[in-house]
This record gives structure tokens, sequence and C-alpha cells, in this order.
């Protein structure tokens, strides 16, 4: 029985090996014709800021079908992803130099022949560039896609046969509405599309007449007939919406994300390269005419990286529908960990590296002498150099430490996986600056050139982690989870990660940081304003914290607050004070700090929801501010919910129930509450319901 036991691999590390192998992909995106990349360097322990940039890989595009096809058979040996196609976030671009605070509402220049001096727009990062959402206004109509197609019941549902384009019958009321809604008396639907997505509204610009709304129908449609289509509707006339141009998205290939700047859609796409690749790809088709992009003017870093698939980036003009310019280059082919930034000089493109799993292993069992003997050590760095796959690597590395394992008896082996289990710990908490990394690529939009490369220790969280102000790049990552967070080795225990800011000035270099902020937690939250930068990091607390960033070479820590519970989206409401929309004890939660002494933030308000969930936590795009009103809005799980901060006090001023509520925008005084069935307009001077449409 007991050789027996020595023979058979612990199950612990069988579920190890199928998480390692998963986690094999390394996330290298690209993005944009690029021409430089930095590999991630080194960090001092002491001083993070003096990281030095390892030499600089030169990018190119192919120069020929064989050496497309030769790269993406060496990139295999590097590349373990096993996801496929799937979803990932959208592209995320931002504007602006920071120096305004970030409205979710601005208003508009006042309008002539009766129309609102007062309209809302959607909720973006920064004003200036739009970011597609579900609802979109002009300020007389209001466009609204709901979230899910809503299907037929069977007793109307017309069965499907294997031919039909329409697995799903839907209903119309499934459809892009354009609603009549100023003045609020005379709400009506004057059309319906029966299209569904995420929209984009793009107004007349200089010399242009009419209005184009262009329709998404992303991922999220994938079993309707729409999906994975693009369309754009001439809305001169919002009663009878015309289309004029439509994009169909190749099977393999997906949107990953798209927005509006300055009278153009910048759409992103990726497609995944077949076991035979083509040296022409077809990631859409435009108005039946295929958009192809040969391999030859495909970029490439000229250091082999994980290349499953291929990015297109695309400037499209909404009226016409035409691709004015577009790019090409590999990368992983999954996205999720991506970031796309946008201010109005230059596109800044994140990618996450999580690192080579064999050579921190065999790094670990180096700098801890006797855990395993000396042979072992030796072929983990020979394995470090093989010319396989990763996912290769992994397997020989399970197998060589099952052989290990295998020579130990029962009470030697139960020794050795407590020793490694301690160990572990403290080699993260030195190491973990070193383990995984972000890239960041700048490319100035006028030329689209790569103006610089760097790379900074960590993990972002999402577009709110990245901010452009004076020049300078501002960014927020986690460091030391994600590389190995549930691997095993140290499950329960989370002291190795720690939370750091950098700030990064000419060339990509690191200037500044300020890091170890909230050890042993994640951030939750991240909002950069101006020369200030607030972070809310949590596990069990959760610590506020505000940062000095005026001198971009000396940022520094200035305050912090520990309250229960967290934000997970922060919004400034004045110069001086700063939303927190989250979570404490399963309940939303609405915090309001004072930051006006930045060394002694306060938590000057709060008020806990009878809700379990709003969807601020999923995109920003939920949420709205009023700031003539004083009040802000956001949507539950039971209905939506607007607060008053007059007076420096959180008031639940109104509530709108028995529908899903989605959105709710701004029309002179007006508030229109939108559900997936039902819109609600109230008179935001008294509160009063002044109007009611079933959608």
């Amino acid at each position: 029985m007991e050789e027996e036991t020595k023979n058979r691999v612990n199950p612990k590390y069988v579920w190890f090996f199928l998480a390692m192998a998963g986690a094999g992909a390394i996330l290298f995106l690209i993005f944009l014709f690029a021409k430089k990349v930095s590999s991630p360097p080194p960090v001092s322990e002491k001083i993070p800021v003096k990281i030095q940039k390892e030499k600089i890989a030169e990018v190119k595009k192919f120069s020929s079908e064989r050496e497309f096809k030769d790269y993406l058979e060496k990139a295999k040996n590097i590349s373990g992803f096993l996801g496929g196609r799937g979803g990932g976030t959208p592209l995320e671009m931002k504007a602006s130099e920071g120096a305004e605070l970030p409205e979710a509402s601005l208003p508009q220049t006042p309008r002539m022949g009766g129309e609102p001096s007062r309209v809302s727009e959607t909720n973006v990062q920064v004003a200036g560039i739009d970011e597609p959402d579900l609802v979109k206004t002009d300020g007389k109509e209001i466009y609204f896609s709901p979230s899910w197609p809503e299907i037929m019941p069977l007793d109307n549902a017309v069965e499907s046969s294997a031919d039909s384009k329409e697995p799903w019958p839907l209903r119309q009321k499934g459809a892009t509405k354009a609603i009549k809604a100023f003045p609020p008396d005379e709400l009506k639907i004057d059309a319906k599309i029966d299209k569904n997505g995420d929209l984009l509204l793009v107004g007349p610009t200089a010399g242009e007449t009419g209005k184009i709304l262009v329709v998404i129908s992303s991922q999220r449609y994938y079993w309707t007939k729409t999906a994975n289509k693009i369309y754009g509707f001439d809305i001169s006339d919002p009663e009878k919406p015309k289309e004029v141009w439509s994009m169909e998205i190749k099977d393999s290939s997906s949107i990953v994300g798209a927005r509006l700047y300055k009278g153009k859609i910048y759409l992103a796409m990726k497609t995944d390269f077949s076991d035979n690749p083509s040296c022409l790809i077809e990631p859409l088709i435009i108005q039946n005419s295929p958009f192809s992009v040969k391999c030859t003017d495909i970029y490439h870093p000229t250091t082999v990286v994980p290349a499953e698939a291929a990015y297109t980036a695309l400037a499209i003009d909404p009226v016409s529908g035409k691709v004015e310019k577009s790019v090409s280059f590999v990368g992983s082919s999954d996205y999720t960990s991506s970031v796309v930034y946008m201010s109005p000089e230059a596109l800044y493109v994140t990618y996450y590296y999580p690192g080579d799993f064999v050579k921190a292993q065999t790094s670990f069992f180096s700098e801890n002498k006797g855990l395993v003997p000396d042979w072992l050590v030796q072929k983990l760095k020979n394995l470090e150099n093989y010319d396989i796959s990763s996912s290769a690597k992994m397997t020989e590395f399970w197998e060589l430490l099952g052989r290990y394992q295998n020579s130990l008896s029962n009470d030697d082996r139960l020794k050795f996986e407590n020793e490694i289990a301690d160990r572990m710990g403290d080699y993260l908490a030195k190491h973990r600056r070193e383990l995984d990394s972000t890239g960041i690529v700048k490319i100035n939009i006028d030329n689209l050139d790569v103006a610089a490369a760097g790379s900074v220790p960590g993990k972002l969280l999402n577009q709110f982690s990245l901010d452009e102000y004076k020049g300078d790049l501002r960014l927020a990552t986690t460091v030391g989870e994600n590389f190995w967070g549930g691997w095993g080795w140290r499950r329960g225990r989370s002291s190795e990660s720690a939370n750091d800011v950098y700030i990064l000035g000419d060339d990509m270099k690191i200037e500044g940081s300020v890091i170890d902020l909230g050890k042993g937690e994640r951030i939750y939250a991240v909002r950069f304003i101006e020369d200030k930068g607030y972070v809310v990091t949590f596990r069990q607390m959760d610590p506020f914290y505000i940062l000095d960033l005026a001198d971009p070479v000396n940022p520094e820590k200035k305050g912090e607050l520990k309250i229960p519970g967290y934000s997970s989206y922060l919004h400034p409401i004045t110069k001086d004070k700063i939303l927190g929309i989250g979570e404490e004890d399963n309940k939303v939660k609405v915090s309001l700090f004072d930051v006006s002494d930045p060394a002694n933030p306060t938590e000057i308000a709060k008020y806990n929801l009878d809700e379990y969930w709003s969807e601020i936590s999923q995109t920003h795009h939920a949420f709205l501010l009023d700031t003539k009103h004083e009040i802000f809005f956001f949507p539950g799980s039971k209905g939506g919910y607007v607060f008053s901060y007059t007076g420096d006090n959180l008031k639940l001023e109104k509530t709108v129930a028995d529908t899903q509520i989605k959105r709710a925008i701004y029309i002179n005084d007006y508030l229109y509450v939108i559900g997936e069935d039902r819109l609600v307009v109230l008179d935001e001077k008294n509160w009063e319901k002044v109007g009611e449409l079933e959608l």
C-alpha cells in the first residue's frame, strides 16, 4: 500500500496542474502598429522607482507569408492559452488633460428653436470621448436598446427550422426604440429599430446635416441574427430611421470595443488564427464587400510573443461606414486584461504579462537551498530554455516534481508540502514586483506612430487605473496577487499582495512611485483628479487613500481612512468631495468623503441601501450626476435611486420601482428614468411624476 501511495501523484498537484495549464496564457497584447515594446524589467525591492528598462525590441511587419507562419509556429511554444474566443472588456479610452473635474453629465450649449438648454450625456471617464451604452439622447429624442432582446412566449413562437437564420423568435418589443422625450407631455415611441446593441449617437458635424445612430450588436446578442454586426442609421427624421450602412463581423472575429472621438468611430477587433492560418485575414464584411488584411501588413515584435490572434484597429466614417485607416498586429487571444486609454494626443495600450511560472518556481527552489535536491534544481534551470510550449514546460515541471515527491515517504512528503507553503509566502513578499507586469505602449494620434514604451509591476484593475496629466501617465496596479492567486501553494493567504501607483514621464520611464498601499489587499477603485489620486483597497476593511501627485518625481501618500466595506466606484462631486458607491455587509453602500484636507480624509455621510447589487459595480455608465440640483442617480436590483447630497448630507430623495431600471438622463429640469419596459419622467423641482411611457 505504501509503495502504491508513493507512485501516485498527490491529487492536490493534479488540481494545481490544471490551474497552471489554464494560466499558461501570456496576455501579451501589443495593440496598434507598434515599433517598440519594453520587456518586463527587474524591480529593485528597495527602490522600485529605479526600475531599469531592458533592451527595447523592435516591431515590424512580416516580410513574407513564410515568416508569418514560422513566427506563429514559434509563438505556440510560449503560449498556453486554452480559452479560445470569448468575452473581453470594452476598449477603454479617455480624453482630456484632466484640468477639469470629470462630470457624469455635462451641460450643453443652449440651443435655438425651443430646444432644451441642459442635456445630460453618458457618464464617461472624462469628457471628450464618447463610450457606447444602452441609452443616448440629443435632447429631444431618447434612443434606448434593452439589455436583452425579449424572447416570445412559446404559444406565439414559430418553431425554427434547421435553415432558420433566427433560432429564437423575438418580440418587436426587444428592438431599439426612438422615443420622443421633450417636452415630457408629448412622450411617445417614434420608431422601433429591429436591432439591439450598444449605441453611439453621432450629431451633425460642421458642414453636415443629419444624425447617425450606430448600433453595435456584439457578443451579448449572440443568439440573434443581428449578433456581431454593426449598423449605421440615419435618424435625421427620428420617426423614419433609415439604415445606411452595415458591417458583419466574421465568425473567427469578435468586437473588442468602440469609441466616438471627434466625429470618428474607433473600432477594435480580434481575429483568431486557425491551426493553418492563411496570409489573408478577413475580420469583417462592409456592405457585402470583405475587408481583408494581408499578413505582410501585420505588425509583430522581432522577439517572439504569444500570437494566437490578429488585432485590427479601424477609424470609420460614421456617415458612410467606410474605413478611413486601419492597422493590424499580433497578440494573445485573451484580451480581457488589456486596457486602452485615449488622450487628445496619444493612445495608450496596456498588456498584462503574467510571467513565467517555471522560471519563478526555479528561482524559488534556488533560493531555498536544501528544499529539493540539486539535480532537480538543475533540471528546472534546463527546462527554462527548452524550445517547447509553456504548457509542455508545465507538464514537464510537474513530472519532475512528481518524481521527487514519489521518492519520499509519506512523512517526508507531508513535511515537504508544509515547507513549501511556509517559505513561499516569504518568497512572494520579497519578489512580488518581479513576477507579473503590465506593459504600456504610447502611440501618437496624429501619425499613428509609436512614441515610447514602458512597463510597471503588477496588474491594472480597469480603465480608471490610468490617467494622463500634464504629459505624465499615472497608473495604479496590484502586485503579487495575480501571478500566484489561488494556485495551491498559498491558498487562503493573501499577505503577499500590495498596491502601487507609478508615474511615467518622458519616454515612458518611471519618474516616481507610491508603493505598498493596502498590503494583503487588492485595488477595488481608483480615480485620478488633477494632481491628486484616490485609491480604494479592500480585503476586510476599506482603506481609502489620498495621494499627492503634484511632484511626479516625489509623489506621496497624504492621508488614509479605514472604514467597513469598500467602494467599487469613485466619482468627484465637487473639488473637495468624493462619492463612493460599493458594498458593506452584502448591501449597497453610498459614502461621501471630504478630501479638503488630504492628510485627514473623513467619511462625512453614508447610506446603506436595502439592496444587494447595483449595476454601477459593473459599469460607470449607470451613474448620473446633476450638479444643478445636487443629486445623483444609480440603478439597483429593486429599482432606481435618486440621492441628494445638499449640505454634505446623503438623502434618498426619490425611488422608482416596479421595473428593471437601467439608466437615467436629464433634459432641462426633468429626470427621465428608463427601465426595460417603462420610462418615468420626474420633475426635479418637486420630484413629482409628470410623465410615463410603456416601452
